[in-house]
């Protein structure tokens, strides 16, 4: 029982530790976050108009069609289990700092990140499935089902609201590409680059090509729509990575805080700030400062004893 105090004691106080930093970090980049999920409602928006333009018709040769059986209505559900899971597993992951003792990543810094990563992808896929709307191969977008097509809309806020969630589960015309595999990858990469154990980036790939066979074998896009978001999202987090700062191993930046209050007297305002948001400090750049204000110290000591020396 004792033992089991005082490592709820450490959990406690790592935890709080952890919200602390958390929250100074949410005050400096709550506008990201915020901007972020206004463009996850847009998105959703966006796809939900799109439907009012489909028009159902015969599904079209498909490669992954003819080379994957078709699983049926009964087990539509498979591919919505496996990114549920995939979502939830990813989620949990990013908000492991508060509790785990290793940590790798400011939770914050990497929800702006992968929101980034998610903006981007999303903004191409609107200009993709708007620019040309192909028919529904998803059993509710095919002929002669009610859900095909959509009645023009009475009301701003019918739009607005999109429906949800009925819109958002019954939604046809936006297809390429797979929003399902959006979300997939960019939640995969993430791990990859930022992630520790090496058994599960391997699973996550893993899970990324079961997830598009399902996709394909359930009928809810075309192969196109799954080609289109493996090299689409690739390369739109490959260029993004090079544009945003570095978010560095908290590990090795522990190494870079003051050791003293004397040493923690001498950081400036700038470093601080920088080790808040996640940048490191240059450590050669601060020897080098550190070094030379040892040399005013040094000579102005020396010049001081030559001083008491004259004057005895």
């Amino acid at each position: 029982m004792f033992y089991i105090g005082r490592e709820a004691s450490k959990l406690w106080k790592r935890f709080c530790a952890e919200v602390t930093t958390e929250i100074n970090l949410l005050a400096e980049n709550w506008k990201y976050l915020l901007a972020g999920l206004i463009c996850q409602y847009i998105h959703g928006l966006a796809a939900h108009g799109v439907h009012y333009l489909h028009k159902p018709g015969p599904t079209l040769q498909d490669l992954g069609f003819f080379l994957l059986p078709e699983l049926g209505q009964d087990k539509a559900y498979l591919s919505e289990t496996l990114f549920t899971a995939i979502f939830v597993s990813f989620f949990l992951w990013t908000f492991h700092p508060f509790i785990l003792k290793s940590k790798k990543i400011y939770t914050v810094l990497i929800w702006c990140r992968v929101l980034s990563f998610l903006v981007a992808s999303q903004a191409l896929r609107i200009v993709t499935f708007y620019s040309t709307q192909l028919p529904g191969p998803n059993y509710h977008c095919r002929e002669g089902s009610e859900l095909a097509t959509l009645p023009p809309p009475k009301s701003v806020i019918e739009v607005l609201l999109i429906n949800f969630p009925h819109g958002v589960l019954y939604g046809c015309g936006d297809l390429i590409f797979s929003s399902h595999m959006i979300f997939t990858l960019v939640f995969v990469l993430t791990y990859q680059k930022y992630g520790t154990q090496r058994c599960i980036k391997q699973l996550g790939w893993f899970l990324a090509v079961i997830q598009s066979l399902l996709i394909i074998a359930s009928r809810k896009h075309y192969t196109v729509d799954i080609v289109v978001a493996w090299y689409t999202v690739n390369l739109v987090v490959f260029f993004i990575e090079k544009k945003l700062p570095e978010i560095p191993d908290r590990n090795s930046t522990t190494l870079l805080l003051p050791l003293s209050v004397k040493d923690k007297d001498g950081w400036t305002k700038e470093e601080n700030h920088k080790l808040l948001n996640g940048n490191s400090v240059d450590p050669a750049e601060r020897r080098q400062r550190s070094q030379s204000n040892g040399m005013i110290m040094e000579n102005g000591s020396a010049h001081y004893a030559d001083s008491a020396m004259n004057g005895a």
